[in-house]
């Protein structure tokens, strides 16, 4: 076949995501602290590092939700170090 630069079948193959679909919160159950995420990450110019208390919040109210399957946090990048620190700073407020 003129024109058909090669097999594009091989190249268009897709590959699911390792931890499985993310199913919509039709609910809106964990509204609040998506946005309360992504605004953290508008005013500190998307710099993640800063919003990582916002993002675990995210995540717990997800697997509370059955939004999720419950995981470790140390399996989504929180440290048990993390974790205690952003607990900490949650009982002060």
């Amino acid at each position: 076949m003129a024109g058909s630069p090669g097999n594009y079948s091989a190249r268009l193959t897709k590959i699911p995501p390792d931890k499985g679909s993310f199913p919509i919160d039709h609910e809106n159950a964990c509204k609040e602290h998506m946005v309360s995420f992504l605004k953290c990450l508008r005013d500190n110019k998307f710099d993640n590092a800063k919003c990582r208390a916002f993002s675990k919040d995210y995540l717990e109210c997800r697997m509370e939700h059955g939004l999720m399957a419950r995981e470790d946090w140390k399996n989504l990048g929180f440290s048990e170090e993390d974790v205690k620190r952003m607990e900490e700073a949650k009982e002060k407020k």
